[in-house]
C-alpha cells in the first residue's frame, strides 16, 4: 500500500485519497479519473490513488461511476503486535478529525499471524480512539454499527497497519434510486463497470433481454446523460468532517445538475418475470429516468432487436452450485442460439459466472474479462455478431 504521506490535525489542502473498486475494474476507474481531472493517479489492486484538495475529494464522489469509496488515510505505522496496534491508534489526533459527540465504526481487512480476528482488532482501534479522546477531551464518542457519523478502515498487512477515514460513508454503489431487485443484483458500480468495459458510450441502441430490476440500463442510461450517480445520495461521510464546506458541495452539485443531457438512444430491456420488470420501471422512474428506457415482461427466447447497429449486454442467471448450473444449460445455448439467428450486426456482452454455462453459449467469445462479482469469479464476454 502507497505511504499516505500524512500531516497531523486537519486535512491539508492538497493530500492522497485511494478510491477502491470492483477487482478488474481498476484500469476502468482510472480512466474515469482522468476524464474527471484528477491528479496523480496510480493503480494498485482493488482501486487507484489519487492526489487531490476538497473539491476533488467531493466530486470523485459525486461523479465515479465504478468507485466503491473514496478513502482517506490518516495514518500509517509499524504494527507487529495488538499492543503496537493500540498504540499506534492512539497516537493520532482523532480530535482534530470527529466531534466527541459524533458516532463512528471500525473495520479492520488483516489475514497474517497474529492479526487473524478482524472483530478484536476492531475492539482494539476502537478503544484507542475512545481513550485517546478522553484523554484530550475528558469526552469519548460512541461506536454505531448502523448508521454512524465516521467509518474507520484498518488494512493490516506486511506487518504495518494502515488507517482512513471513509469520506463516501454508505458505499458508493449504493446509489439510492433502487427499491428491491432480485435477491442478488448487480451493484451498480459493477453494472456501470461493464456499461464501460462494454464500449456503449449512448452512440447506438441498447438491449438487455434479461434486465431483472433494471440495474445495466439505468446506469446505462445515466452514462449517456451525463448524469453524475452520486446526487441521488443525501450524505457522504466527509459531510461529518470538521472541515465539511457546505458551500462547495452545493455548487459541485448544481454543476453536475447542468452537465445532464438528453439520453437520445432507444434502451430496452425484458425479463419473464413481471415483478422484476414494474421494479425495473420503478427504479427507473427514482433515477429521472422515466420514459427513456422500454421495460416489457417477455422471455429472452423471444428477444429479436431490430435490424442495425447496436449494443446487447446481459447478465443472465447463473447458479452458485452445480446443480444450478445444470439447470441453466439449455437456457444459456438458447441465448446463444438467439444472438446467431437474430441478432446479426451486432455486438453482445455477457457476464456470467466462469464454468460451464460459457461453454453453454456456443459461439466463440472475441474477447474474455475476468471480473469479480462478490467473491465469485465471473467473465465478461464479447460476441461480434457478424
Amino acid at each position: 500500500m502507497k505511504p499516505p504521506g500524512l500531516v497531523k490535525g486537519r486535512p491539508r489542502e492538497t493530500h492522497s485519497y485511494f478510491a477502491a473498486t470492483v477487482h478488474g475494474l481498476e484500469d476502468v476507474l482510472r480512466a474515469e479519473m482522468e476524464q474527471l481531472g484528477l491528479q496523480g493517479l496510480e493503480p494498485m489492486e482493488g482501486g487507484v490513488w489519487f492526489e487531490g484538495d476538497r473539491a476533488d475529494c467531493y466530486r470523485a464522489n459525486l461523479w465515479l461511476r465504478t468507485a466503491g469509496r473514496i478513502l482517506w488515510p490518516v495514518a500509517d505505522f509499524a504494527c507487529r503486535d495488538v499492543e503496537e496496534l493500540y498504540q499506534g491508534a492512539r497516537r493520532i489526533d482523532w480530535p482534530a478529525l470527529m466531534e466527541p459527540d459524533h458516532t463512528f465504526l471500525v473495520k479492520v481487512k488483516a489475514g497474517d499471524p497474529p492479526f487473524t480476528h478482524s472483530h478484536f482488532l476492531a475492539m482494539k482501534i476502537k478503544d484507542a480512539v475512545a481513550d485517546r479522546f478522553r484523554a484530550d477531551t475528558g469526552q469519548r464518542p460512541s461506536v454505531d454499527t448502523e448508521t454512524p457519523h465516521h467509518r474507520i478502515q484498518a488494512v493490516i498487512q506486511d506487518h504495518r497497519c494502515y488507517l482512513s477515514l471513509d469520506a463516501s460513508g454508505e458505499p458508493l454503489f449504493k446509489r439510492g434510486y433502487r427499491v428491491w431487485t432480485a435477491q442478488a443484483p448487480l451493484k451498480e458500480n459493477l453494472a456501470a463497470g461493464l456499461v464501460l468495459l462494454s464500449g456503449w458510450r449512448g452512440d447506438r441502441p441498447l438491449y438487455d433481454p434479461f434486465c431483472g430490476g433494471g440495474t445495466l440500463l439505468i446506469e446505462a442510461a445515466l452514462l449517456a446523460g451525463n448524469r453524475a450517480p452520486g446526487l441521488f445520495r443525501e450524505r457522504f461521510g466527509f459531510m461529518n468532517w470538521p472541515d465539511y464546506n457546505a458551500a462547495l458541495l452545493k455548487r459541485l452539485k448544481k454543476e453536475a445538475k447542468a452537465a445532464a443531457r438528453p439520453v437520445g438512444v432507444p434502451l430496452w430491456g425484458a425479463d419473464k418475470d413481471p415483478e422484476m420488470i414494474a421494479a425495473a420501471k420503478e427504479n427507473a422512474q427514482r433515477a429521472g429516468l422515466e420514459g427513456d428506457i422500454q421495460f416489457d415482461t417477455a422471455e429472452a427466447a423471444t428477444f429479436a432487436p431490430p435490424p442495425g447497429p447496436g449494443t446487447i449486454l446481459t447478465n443472465p442467471p447463473y447458479g452458485h452450485r452445480m446443480e444450478e448450473e445444470a439447470d441453466l444449460t439449455g437456457l444459456y445455448k438458447q441465448l446463444g442460439d438467439t444472438l446467431k439467428q437474430k441478432s446479426q450486426g451486432k455486438q453482445a456482452w455477457v457476464f456470467t459466472l466462469q464454468g460451464p454455462l460459457v461453454k453453454a453459449v456456443g459461439l466463440r467469445a472475441a474477447k474474455k474479462t475476468v471480473l469479480f462479482n462478490g467473491p465469485l469469479e465471473c467473465r465478461l464476454l464479447q460476441y461480434d455478431l457478424y
